[in-house]
């Protein structure tokens, strides 16, 4: 391996937790997935909670680059742009979505978990609030839409899309219609609206990695 030891490390935490879920996933099964042993492992992190907090952390870093410059020429595209990054079917699908909602589901008990999952719906927050107050500058977005009210309303829609899209298979593409609509009816300016159509600056769904 090139990489050094501890990103080889969560690279293999990903492809084990990928194969296992997070329940069944043991020290065992990520050093399976490096020419290390389990002791090597045991050497870098205290256990499994340990290492997947610090996987944890190796995602957020990922997400963060990941929603950091949402395509788009306009406000509204971009904030499409950001919702797609949440709402795309990742080529680890579903097993990746489901051993990161079994973590969720751990999280009321676990305050490292929990941390660390708010750092992500913090950053996304911050990202939608950045984006929807430069469409109020520009005229893009009515002017006494709330960003904040936005910024809490998808990170609340997105959250809630992935965990049903998870356990019932509810389509994203229908999830992430339902934000363009909410973007031309709900926060486009009456000009904006007017002009652009249904769906007229839809960004279409990315690729994820992990």
């Amino acid at each position: 391996m090139t990489e050094d030891t501890p990103t080889e490390i969560l690279h293999a935490t990903h492809s084990a937790v990928c194969k296992h879920g997070y329940a069944d996933v043991t020290m065992q099964d990520i050093a399976d997935e490096t020419d290390l042993c389990k002791a090597s492992l045991h050497y870098h992190y205290d256990g499994k909670h340990d290492l997947l907090v610090a996987y944890l952390d190796h995602l957020y870093d990922q997400f963060e680059d990941r929603i950091a410059d949402p395509p788009g020429d306009t406000p509204a595209a971009r904030l499409r742009g950001l919702v797609d990054e949440l709402l795309t079917e990742r080529p680890d699908a579903p097993a990746f979505q489901t051993a990161l909602l079994e973590i969720k589901a751990q999280s009321p008990y676990d305050d490292a978990f929990r941390e660390r999952l708010r750092r992500f719906d913090d950053a996304f927050a911050d990202a939608v609030r950045e984006v929807v107050e430069a469409g109020v500058d520009d005229g893009t977005f009515r002017a006494d839409v709330d960003p904040d009210a936005v910024a809490s309303f998808l990170t609340t829609h997105v959250n809630g899309v992935q965990t049903r899209h998870v356990a019932v298979g509810h389509s994203l593409d229908e999830a992430a219609d339902a934000v363009d609509a909410y973007i031309d009816e709900a926060l486009r300016a009456a000009a904006e609206s007017s002009a652009a159509g249904p769906k007229a600056e839809g960004v279409g769904a990315g690729g994820a990695t992990e």
